[in-house]
């Protein structure tokens, strides 16, 4: 299993260029609501997702900020997502990307402008760490001397690890040598409706509306030094669904993930938003979950907490 390694104490601005009258910002700003995990809060809780907007969210942990999907448009602007295809985004973000502390590492679930911005694109160090698909990567890493230099590619189900220094030691550090470690594995996705003999597969084969797409189970937990798969302890365990719809691979996901398997997921992210696309000679696709998908993936899963997100 591949491993990537941050150190959390280097504080650095998620953008390339911050300027000189601008200190980095200590941390997020303030949410407008809050809400605990009914079910896992306790009084030495470390750990909070901020809701940025679409599904874009910012995990905090241990020290570490992990980021999924960067969308920083504003209400109104437009996004190219194909050919003839548009979106307008509904919302502006919760924080500006200029307005960001530093972020330690990107999950991005696909290569599309309603995920990852031509803004953030452009704008972003080229030295973040980002964790995405094999088609993403063939698009970041391979820009010539723009590249993206630190992109790690997973395909469904395989998994790395990201080992990271905390900035504080943590309660389990100060009595041995457990240290911190998040596990991320890739979860089968599918951004294309089923259809006859695979129709529909082959039409976005040809007009190339629609990336290939992952989900991502993140695990939170600690290792024993040296950091190892067999070492690693999950405590908590966060299941993003990315942009897919149903398709029988999904019920893959708690075979392998339930309560029943000693592994329960404690939190799914799904994203939502029964988003269409048309084609010139198809009818309207749906290219994201409804909210009965919605409903029948949460049955599915069975999360001890559910939050949707990219619903605008």
């Amino acid at each position: 299993m591949a491993m990537i390694n941050i150190d959390t104490k280097a504080k650095q601005p998620p953008t390339r260029d911050l300027p000189s009258t601008k200190a980095l910002p200590e941390a997020l700003p303030n949410p407008k609501q809050s809400h605990d995990h009914p079910t896992r809060s306790t009084t030495s809780t470390n750990a909070s997702l901020f809701f940025v907007g679409t599904a874009t969210t910012i995990l905090e942990w241990e020290g570490l900020r992990l980021m999924t999907d960067p969308n920083f448009l504003h209400a109104g602007d437009h996004v190219h997502l194909g050919p003839g295809v548009t979106g307008t985004r509904q919302t502006n973000p919760a924080v500006n990307i200029e307005d960001l502390p530093n972020i330690d590492a990107i999950l991005l679930s696909h290569y599309h402008a309603d995920h990852f911005d031509e803004k953030v694109e452009t704008s972003l160090r080229r030295d973040l760490p980002i964790i995405t698909t094999p088609h993403a990567k063939s698009h970041l890493a391979e820009k010539g001397d723009d590249s993206f230099t630190a992109v790690s590619a997973l395909d469904f189900w395989e998994s790395l690890t990201v080992n990271f220094d905390s900035q504080t030691p943590t309660p389990a550090e100060q009595h041995d040598t457990k240290k911190p470690q998040i596990k991320v594995t890739g979860m089968p996705g599918t951004h294309v409706p089923p259809g006859p003999a695979n129709l529909t597969i082959a039409a976005n084969d040809l007009l190339k509306l629609v990336p290939p797409t992952n989900g991502w189970m993140v695990e939170l937990g600690y290792s024993s030094a040296p950091a190892s798969e067999d070492a690693f302890n999950s405590g908590y365990r966060i299941y993003i669904s990315g942009d897919t719809l149903m398709f029988d691979d999904l019920h893959k996901i708690p075979e392998i993930y339930s309560s029943h398997t000693g592994k329960p997921i404690d939190l799914m992210l799904i994203h939502l938003g029964g988003t269409t696309i048309p084609g010139p000679h198809l009818p309207l696709l749906m290219v994201t979950m409804d909210d009965k998908q919605g409903v029948q993936l949460m049955k599915i899963i069975n999360a001890d907490l559910t939050i949707p997100i990219h619903y605008e």
